[in-house]
């Protein structure tokens, strides 16, 4: 099987989260002499699958999840059922990330020279709650002491043509819930009401997509967006009690819950209001000096002839929970252009050459 034929397979295979759709046995079964354990907890499927190369203490590990998002509707065609046009490969989880899958799985398949340990860490619970998935592997592989000392998660990374770009950091993502407090009334006597609507009328400018920071040399700007407001019975004729506002905020290493507390507490200062935040995420970087980073450049180089840009664009991976096992974490894969939409697609070409580039990487980890 090559590694366009084990695409096809794993496309075809549907794993809408958290079901693995049969294919963490079947990686058991395709990457014969590696050693598998099963870490499935909650209904989440997880495999840990490694193979010992050398007497090196380099542990080399390739991340991803087999789970998709729901199909959907207004497809051209059945999302489980590929469709090849020319180069152009469509199916659910074409891009997110069957490909990175695909591609590091068929690589370490062809692998015949590495010192040190090769690993896949494989969930079906990275598109839904994240809780019982790549976490619990961790929490394994602390326990027997088989922490890798570098990650590659496959995730599609590239922009606008294969090899472009590299992840290698993410921002944090901090969510937050505003409840403004009013007074209800008719809406015929607004004095003798107090309308959150009205209160918050002159703040909104002043915090809607504001820069709480000026980004670093990794990170962009965190920006204080809101994500949605409500009040009311949705009738015309009273005046709502209270306001709820919800935000999030993709946050860089210069800006923290604290921060943004200090944010609203000036912004509402004198209102009755409450105030929730939570962390579903923490910013992490690698350095472009660590190993990882400067072997994938090269690899990248080497099969498409690219300079590869290094980038902490985007939104979360399970890369989040990765780095601070003390893990040099990056993510790379295809190109991100159609990742949980309708005709969901990429290219057969990029599939090889994600293959190439990490069959290259293996086989030159430890090379000077």
């Amino acid at each position: 099987m090559d590694v366009i034929e084990l695409f096809i397979k794993l496309l075809e295979s549907k794993s809408e989260t958290p079901s693995d759709g049969g294919l963490l046995d079947f990686v058991s079964e395709y990457l014969e002499g590696f050693e598998s354990k099963r870490i499935d907890v909650n209904g989440v499927k997880n495999l840990f699958i490694y193979k010992k190369f050398g007497s090196s203490d380099e542990h080399l590990c390739f991340a991803g999840h087999v789970d998709v998002v729901p199909s959907g509707d207004a497809w051209d065609s059945d999302p489980y059922k590929v469709k090849i046009d020319g180069d152009t490969i469509y199916a659910r989880g074409t891009q997110d990330m069957k490909s990175g899958v695909a591609a590091f799985t068929q690589a370490l398949k062809e692998t015949k020279n590495f010192d040190g340990i090769l690993s896949i860490l494989l969930t079906s619970d990275e598109e839904g709650e994240a809780k019982y998935g790549t976490l619990e592997v961790l929490k394994y592989l602390k326990e027997v002491d088989m922490i890798p000392t570098s990650c590659i998660v496959a995730e599609p990374t590239c922009e606008k043509v294969f090899g472009d770009a590299i992840k290698v950091g993410r921002r944090g993502s901090i969510n937050g819930v505003i409840v403004l407090k009013g007074k209800q009334g008719h809406a015929a006597y607004p004095e003798k009401a107090i309308n959150p609507v009205n209160l918050i009328a002159h703040i909104l400018p002043k915090i809607a997509g504001y820069k709480l920071d000026n980004g670093d040399k990794y990170f962009s700007s965190s920006t204080f967006v809101i994500t949605d407001i409500r009040a009311g019975m949705e009738v015309t004729n009273v005046t709502p009690g209270s306001l709820k506002m919800m935000f999030n905020v993709r946050n860089s290493t210069n800006t923290d819950q604290k921060s943004i507390k200090n944010f609203i507490e000036f912004h509402f200062k004198d209102l009755d209001y409450s105030l929730e935040l939570s962390q579903s995420a923490y910013p992490f970087v690698t350095d472009a000096k660590t190993k990882i980073v400067k072997k994938l450049d090269e690899s990248i180089n080497r099969v498409m002839g690219i300079k590869t840009k290094h980038s902490t664009a985007g939104g979360t991976s399970d890369a989040r929970y990765i780095a601070p096992c003390g893990v040099d974490v990056v993510e790379f894969g295809v190109v991100n252009d159609s990742i949980h939409a309708p005709n969901e697609n990429t290219k057969l070409s990029y599939i090889k050459n994600l293959k190439s580039v990490f069959l290259d990487l293996i086989e030159n980890y430890n090379k000077n």
